[in-house]
């Protein structure tokens, strides 16, 4: 790392315990591993967020464009003129 600087954070008893034991265990080499790499995934967490709602804004953008909307009422009662109504489960 090029440049860190130091932070003072205040967590839980458990949040602590968790951190540790992560280190304990192997996996870490230090609290501040396991802090770097929770951030990595909270970064990657809100991206994917942003990007799902980006997505959702362009699929319903894409459903009012396509063209007039249909009343569902309208659809299902003349499906079911047409095949009858659906079995029952």
């Amino acid at each position: 790392m090029s440049k860190v600087e130091k932070l003072s954070v205040a967590l839980t008893p458990d949040m602590v315990a968790e951190l540790r034991a992560a280190v304990d265990s192997g996996d870490y080499g230090s609290v501040s591993e396991v802090v770097r790499d929770a951030l990595r995934d909270w970064r990657l967490r809100r991206k994917f967020e942003t990007l799902e709602t980006d997505e959702l804004r362009r699929l319903a953008q894409e459903g009012m464009n396509s063209g007039p909307e249909l009343d569902a009422d309208d659809v299902f009662a003349r499906l079911r003129a047409r095949y009858g109504q659906p079995p029952v489960v």
